[in-house]
């Protein structure tokens, strides 16, 4: 998730707006179960046994995943691993998924917090390999709906350990937008209304936020999900974007600019995370997050292990600290995310932080669609008939542009 760590902590203000923040669910949708479609990965084997560790552990990591006490003291689980396993945490932070797909290649680094948008890209390049989760004991409570989907497996195997998760809201401010919304349609057919002041993520994988409005309301456009489009389908998308694009102010990554453009009004209705909305909820900003009858996109981040991982039993070490019941609270609380241990919900410092987050509600992930990376064998069955990545890039700076 291409965002820099929040230099604060919500955990104190959480319960202060959560009655607030919590979102309906709209219509049904599903995240959907692995199948033999998606990419043919090279046949590479997963660790058998777990060894002794080798000192050291290179990691790539979104901003705010493994925290040391630089930005707040208070805050490390990056030197309690250190001191219990005795491998000691070389940390690279990433500011998108395409520098973390090029540093994987380089075969520098031992494992990486991958996002959805390149999950199938490391697995189709054999950069990464399978993941032996026996060797990771607390694998065993991460939530079932986070294991062996399309974008963390491929034909039944696991290649990482789910990390934590966020679906990709819509989020207005209430003094400016009437009536409220609970449909996309508010950012797309009705976007004119807020001409300048609409916003949007900055990413190639926003092009599934088009496709699954598509879903919902073209059905003659035969689209099953929104990472498989055929060119016609890619098309029919990329023409809504670039209809959209006439009413953008801006485009955002970076999460606290986008909440301090809630804030003075230079957007009005757009794309949000939770911790955005949090954020502008503890600011007094009037804006209100929803899930809107359509479902959302969202995304799910997973620790990969390289295939060229010169220091594996530090890398699989790592990964179980991560996923641990009080590591993986107190990531999830720092960053802002859903959690993937449910045992983690019992060590959250606030103890309403899990429900505002959605962390095991299974019907409201079922309204989810993970972010999944593109790739021409379609994820929906069709064949070797759909769009990948590169395609989707492509489209994107035309849209931009």
């Amino acid at each position: 998730m291409p965002v820099p760590a929040p230099k604060r902590t919500f955990a104190r203000t959480v319960t202060a707006v959560a009655a607030a923040l919590l979102l309906i669910a709209g219509c049904a949708g599903t995240t959907g179960t692995n199948s033999a479609q998606g990419p043919n990965p090279p046949e590479l084997p997963a660790l058998r046994s777990l060894g002794a560790g080798e000192g050291q552990v290179n990691l790539i990591a979104w901003a705010g995943y493994a925290e040391d006490g630089s930005d707040d003291r208070n805050v490390d689980w990056v030197h309690p691993f250190e001191q219990q396993t005795g491998c000691k945490v070389h940390t690279k932070i990433a500011g998108t998924s395409d520098e973390m797909v090029s540093l994987m290649k380089t075969g520098q680094y031992d494992t990486v917090s991958a996002s959805g948008d390149a999950t199938l890209r490391l697995i189709a390049a054999g950069d990464v390999a399978p993941v032996n989760t026996g060797l990771v004991p607390n694998y065993a409570d991460v939530f079932e709906n986070l294991k062996n989907q399309p974008w963390n497996s491929v034909n039944g195997r696991m290649y990482g350990i789910p990390h934590g998760r966020g679906a990709n809201l819509l989020m207005y401010r209430t003094d400016k937008v009437s009536p409220a919304p609970d449909s996309w349609r508010a950012v797309f057919e009705d976007a004119p209304a807020y001409a300048g002041h609409v916003t949007a993520y900055d990413s190639p994988i926003s092009i599934a936020d088009a496709a699954l409005y598509l879903m919902k309301t073209e059905p003659d456009l035969g689209i099953k999900n929104p990472y498989a489009l055929d060119d016609a389908q890619l098309k029919a998308a990329v023409d809504l974007l670039k209809a959209q694009h006439k009413a953008i102010g801006e485009y955002w990554s970076d999460y606290q600019k986008a909440e301090n453009s809630f804030k003075t009004g230079d957007t009005v209705i757009g794309t949000t995370w939770q911790v955005i909305a949090n954020m502008a909820q503890v600011d007094q900003v009037p804006v209100r997050a929803v899930l809107p009858k359509e479902g959302a996109t969202g995304w799910s981040d997973t620790w990969m292990v390289s295939a060229k991982a010169a220091h594996p039993n530090c890398a699989y070490r790592w990964m179980d600290w991560i996923v641990s019941p009080e590591a993986n609270a107190r990531v999830a609380e720092w960053f802002g995310e859903a959690p993937a241990n449910a045992k983690a919900c019992d060590h959250t410092s606030d103890k309403a932080f899990c429900t505002v987050f959605h962390a095991s509600d299974d019907a409201y992930w079922r309204n989810v669609h993970s972010w999944t990376t593109p790739v021409k064998n379609c994820l929906d069955g069709r064949g070797a008939s759909c769009t990948d990545y590169a395609a989707w890039t492509a489209a994107w700076t035309g849209i931009k542009g």
